[in-house]
């Protein structure tokens, strides 16, 4: 890897570290404070994602996920129930439990999966989206389309969790101390089961994980190993796993992604850069990088100025 990249790549490490990201661990709130008014909402300047953040119910449009997964909006959003037969959704005071009804869909029919083939009672739901999409206050990058969702690493219990534990649980670290494979003490046979499963789904698009977890289903995985490429290591995803799915075949304006490659990604060349030490345990620089601008509402996609103004 060539030292210019490197150097960007723990520019964006230092930069996600000292953002203070919205994880499965921070707790939300059971009686949430709305956001004030902005002063000047027209403001061209202003980031899209206080606008995005001030919209609590979805745009009454036709469904349609717009733009790309990081640069983008949903209209005709269907949030997913807080309970199921075999789901739960967490953090509720964060309103992300709203997604395009593909990946509703999906989610549904993955819990039950789970259910069968790795025996947990469901699963505990994390972030979808927005009502309409966009950029968030806190915690995400993408999850903009309606087509991302976190699934936490710990099985549902086999009650329904109040609403205080809801905002206050916190989620299971699946990573050892010393980040360089999962932690004995909590990764179960299981876990390999219920990530299986969901990217064996036709839809899912890409599955991201620590690069410890990767590594333990490199290791554990038999049989039938040509859903692996699909799952690839990423930054944090120490509690969770991220579920990403394709573009739906009539959304013209969704932007896709390339399709992963069909390597495993197993090799010890593939972990080389997850596991060097800049990566593991990288240096705050003793001048804090300067935050890189927000997205404004002109980045966007033009159709999503129409998706914020819809009743």
């Amino acid at each position: 890897m060539g030292n210019q990249l490197l150097k960007i790549l723990l520019s964006s490490i230092v930069l996600l570290i000292m953002s203070g990201p919205a994880s499965a661990q921070d707790k939300g709130s059971v009686d949430p404070e709305p956001l004030p008014p902005l002063a000047n909402p027209n403001d061209p300047h202003l980031g899209a994602k206080e606008l995005f953040a001030r919209k609590i119910l979805p745009a009454s449009l036709a469904v349609h996920s717009i733009g790309f997964y990081a640069k983008g909006c949903l209209a005709g959003a269907q949030a997913l129930p807080i309970n199921g037969k075999t789901w739960q959704v967490m953090r509720l005071s964060r309103n992300r439990n709203w997604a395009h009804p593909d990946m509703i869909k999906l989610l549904e029919r993955l819990s039950d999966k789970v259910h069968e083939v790795a025996g947990w009672p469901g699963l505990l739901v994390g972030d979808l989206s927005q009502p309409r999409g966009g950029p968030m206050l806190t915690g995400h990058a993408s999850h903009q389309v309606g087509l991302d969702a976190d699934i936490w690493l710990a099985p549902m219990p086999d009650r329904e969790l109040s609403r205080v534990e809801r905002e206050e649980m916190s989620a299971t670290m699946m990573v050892r101390p010393d980040r360089l494979d999962v932690d004995p003490k909590v990764w179960m046979p299981s876990h390999l089961l219920v990530i299986r499963a969901a990217a064996q789904e036709p839809q899912v698009e890409r599955i991201f994980v620590n690069a410890a977890i990767k590594k333990a289903l490199c290791r554990e995985a038999k049989g039938d190993r040509t859903w692996f490429s699909k799952v690839r290591p990423m930054y944090g995803h120490d509690y969770h796993f991220h579920i990403r799915i394709k573009c739906p075949a009539a959304d013209r304006e969704c932007e896709l992604q390339p399709p992963p490659s069909a390597d495993e990604g197993c090799s010890a060349k593939d972990f080389a850069y997850w596991f060097s030490e800049p990566v593991l345990h990288p240096r705050l620089p003793t001048t804090p990088p300067k935050p890189r601008p927000p997205i404004t509402l002109a980045d966007l996609p033009a159709a999503c100025r129409k998706i914020l103004i819809a009743p």
